[in-house]
């Protein structure tokens, strides 16, 4: 059986307030630069929320703290798990993300073992294939698998050579 594996390249919150939760990272942890990406969406042809078609805007906010990807989500419009996530407890910790090196195989694998996949979807024409997974009862809200491709990869590194 095929496990779940792969590096865990960001660490992901779910929030209110963009501007204060930057400013706490900047003042608290030296995070330099953040990169906004407003109004992102979300729609029913390329993305699944609790396996129906999606339909939601989020703001994204992404900086580095050395090799770690930091991304803040704050939902605008439409149902997503980031706006069951804050509906639930408010702001706070949503996720880790790994990169397998098998995202198919990474999904069943989860599966397998009863843990599923409850929103999923691609971007940027398929430059980048995410999916995530339940891990409420074990103490993470969930676990993004993620499928990274070059032109998304180059945008990435393009950032975090910013934040240097």
């Amino acid at each position: 059986m095929t496990s779940v594996d792969g590096p865990i390249t960001q660490i992901a919150w779910v929030v209110t307030d963009m501007d204060a939760t930057e400013r706490f990272f900047e003042t608290c942890f030296g995070v330099r630069r953040w990169t906004r990406i407003p109004d992102v969406p979300f729609g029913p042809d390329t993305c699944t929320y609790r396996g129906e078609p999606a339909d939601f805007t989020a703001h994204i906010s992404l900086a580095y703290r050395g090799d770690m990807q930091l991304e803040l989500i704050q939902p605008v419009r439409g149902q997503s798990i980031y706006t069951e996530f804050l509906e639930r407890g408010g702001p706070g910790l949503h996720h880790i993300c790994m990169e397998p090196a098998d995202f198919d195989a990474a999904i069943a694998a989860a599966a397998e073992r009863g843990a599923p996949v409850v929103q999923r979807g691609e971007m940027s024409g398929g430059e980048m294939r995410f999916a995530y997974l339940d891990g409420g009862t074990h103490g993470v809200p969930y676990i993004e698998l993620a499928e990274i491709g070059p032109n998304m990869r180059t945008f990435f590194q393009q950032l975090a050579k910013d934040a240097e």
